[in-house]
């Protein structure tokens, strides 16, 4: 679709192969296979990815260069500052709106995590993962395990309907009465909503087997909503999936790790804190996101950045990183100290 707009497309050899999609596809489809992301960089006005640039990509990134892709630069001042000294234009999925005020670019990956953080929670409640050893469902006879679910958004919701599938006894969290009231709606019996205040937060937390954070402030960091004393009080072997930890987390004993080590132990708690959840099922993440951005990828490729930010108030909520200045104001709100417009 991008080449018959008049596009020249540049994708990185085996780009694909991890979601099962190989270089000979792509080349069907007519665009180019590179040898390398350098070149890519290179060569390229706009690069379109998932994850923020690594490391080893900020040295190639160019002023004036416009970067498509989950950003989260509240979760990381190095990130910010690097991008902002690059001069490049940082247009962030996770802050477009659409003309609701949805988070269009945000949802799918919000579903795929929120339903894998059960997945995830559920496994690693077992004993030979450090776990305590609970069946999240139970059987005839023996309680089910309780979920503690914080925040009732698109990945709260997707964690409930799972948990709740499986038999676990859920107790979602929100500060939103109206989102509460639909939640309350919608879901099955056994599962319960409860206002998100501190007393609250504390009372389940203590009794919770698997708690699920899943807080969000757009652009922003994630409040911090279990501290360390809280923690300490929590079951040995209970387990937390902080699925908000790409904004910082909202636990305040959690860290970014990965795939490879998904998990560590604090106070006796396993902490599970991936930051791309999605990545596990890539193919499917990879479909559900393409389904999403693609018509924003191709605007942007066809309007570049004035006209894409020009559509609408939510295209250009977008727009987080534009010649060296900071421009949105929930990312701004973070770094006061850091250049902004």
């Amino acid at each position: 679709m991008l080449t018959s707009d008049g596009h020249t497309v540049l994708v990185e050899r085996q780009a694909g192969l991890a979601s099962g999609f190989s270089d000979k596809q792509y080349s069907t489809a007519e665009a180019q296979i590179i040898e390398s992301a350098a070149e890519i960089y290179a060569k390229a006005g706009l690069i379109v990815k998932v994850k923020e640039p690594q490391p080893d990509e900020m040295a190639l990134l160019r002023k004036g260069q416009i970067i498509f892709c989950y950003f989260h630069f509240a979760a990381s001042r190095e990130l910010t500052v690097g991008c902002l000294e690059a001069g490049i234009t940082a247009v962030a999925y996770e802050t477009l709106r659409d003309a609701q005020g949805r988070l269009p670019l945000l949802t799918p990956m919000s579903e795929v995590a929120g339903k894998m953080s059960v997945h995830e929670g559920a496994k690693y409640l077992e004993r030979p993962m450090m776990g305590r050893g609970i069946l999240l469902g139970g059987v005839p006879g023996v309680a089910p395990a309780n979920v503690l679910i914080l925040g009732g958004g698109v990945v709260g919701a997707n964690a409930a309907r799972i948990a709740a599938g499986m038999g676990a006894n859920v107790t979602i969290m929100d500060i939103d009465q109206d989102r509460l009231r639909y939640l309350d709606e919608i879901m099955p019996a056994n599962v319960t909503t409860i206002y998100c205040d501190p007393h609250a937060v504390e009372h389940y937390a203590i009794g919770a087997d698997l708690v699920i954070g899943a807080v969000l402030i757009p652009g922003g960091r994630a409040p911090v909503l279990i501290d360390r004393p809280l923690l300490k009080k929590m079951k040995t072997g209970s387990v937390i999936v902080d699925v908000c930890i790409d904004q910082g987390g909202c636990i305040e004993t959690c860290r970014p790790t990965t795939h490879h080590e998904p998990t560590y132990v604090v106070e006796g708690v396993v902490h599970y804190c991936v930051t791309n959840i999605p990545g596990a099922v890539s193919r499917t993440s990879s479909q559900a996101l393409c389904n999403a951005t693609l018509p924003y990828v191709r605007e942007l490729a066809s309007l570049s950045v004035d006209g894409f930010a020009a559509v609408d108030a939510g295209h250009a909520a977008s727009l987080n990183i534009r010649d060296h200045r900071l421009v949105n104001d929930a990312v701004s709100k973070v770094f006061p100290d850091l250049p902004k417009r």
